[in-house]
């Protein structure tokens, strides 16, 4: 019973797993390596927070056919990347350069850090102002917290 209990989870299991990439991989191991590396530092267009080696977006295969093209073509990693961004804009690049247009973006993570640790601090000296006890100040004249 246990057998056929694991057999039939493996069998589930198996279902979930599939290839993303199932293209003929490159002979050379020193190319496709570059290719796996490359494809890691473009994002799917479609998905938005996945790379195209992640992704199973038609739009992602056809970025990793036209990598392995542009690979088999002899085009150096710095070609591909400017005819990538040259079509697709920066957006496609997982990791975008700090220009002007995305400061904001890289910028973002250290200015809420800052932002709530001056809230912090904010909320911290009022705490630290007020009276220890919570009571209101007619009730504190008369010396007792009933009416």
């Amino acid at each position: 019973m246990r057998i056929c209990a694991a057999v039939l989870a493996c069998m589930l299991l198996a279902s979930f797993a599939h290839a993303i990439d199932t293209a003929p991989a490159f002979a050379d191991p020193a190319q496709q390596a570059r290719y796996e590396r490359i494809a890691r530092e473009l994002r799917c267009l479609q998905c938005r927070s996945e790379t195209i080696a992640d992704s199973n977006a038609s739009l992602a295969e056809d970025l990793r056919r036209q990598l392995r093209e542009l690979i088999a073509a002899g085009k150096t990693d710095a070609e591909i990347m400017t005819y990538m961004t040259d079509r697709y804009g920066d957006y496609v690049l997982y990791r975008p350069p700090v220009k002007s247009n995305t400061w904001l973006l890289w910028a973002a993570p250290a200015l809420l850090v800052l932002g709530g640790g001056v809230i912090a601090v904010v909320v911290i000296l009022r705490k630290s102002k007020l009276p220890d006890d919570d009571l209101p100040e007619d009730d504190r004249a008369r010396g007792s917290g009933a009416p």
